[in-house]
């Protein structure tokens, strides 16, 4: 398995426990039909990232309620939440992983589970995110 499959086990784990889920990383893995078994490091990325946004979720909400404009987080459509709450996290805490690549993932991730307009959305406020943490001027 991948580091990509990983990131959306731990979206789909993060959105499951919006609605008060308990699922595990095995019933994720189930139900999306992946048959690949996973490595060891996969599912540790993937409790880390769940963790990660657990721990975190007040400062990273804050951060969405930010770059949200026009929205606010309770209105948003919740795949989209928990996709950008998986961004955010990584983009702050993974110094291992740039945040071009979390912002490309967060994308894809858009792409196949959000709405119409979730992925142009998504880029353009992880974007904005990335420039005010890497510093460049925002326009």
């Amino acid at each position: 398995m991948s580091r990509k499959t990983a990131r959306e086990v731990a979206m789909k784990l993060a959105f499951a426990s919006l609605f008060g889920g308990e699922e595990t990383y095995e019933d994720v893995l189930d139900k999306s039909g992946i048959t690949e078994k996973p490595m060891e490091e996969d599912i540790i990325y993937s409790e880390q990232v769940l963790k990660g946004i657990q721990e975190h979720e007040a400062e990273i909400d804050d951060i969405i309620n930010e770059l949200s404009i026009g929205w606010r987080i309770e209105r948003m459509p919740k795949v989209d939440l928990c996709v950008l709450r998986v961004a955010i996290y990584e983009m702050l805490y993974r110094e291992d992983i740039p945040c071009g690549v979390s912002i490309n993932e967060a994308v894809e991730l858009a792409k196949q589970f959000g709405g119409d307009r979730s992925s142009a959305y998504i880029n353009g406020m992880l974007g904005t995110f990335a420039k005010r943490i890497e510093g460049e001027p925002q326009a």
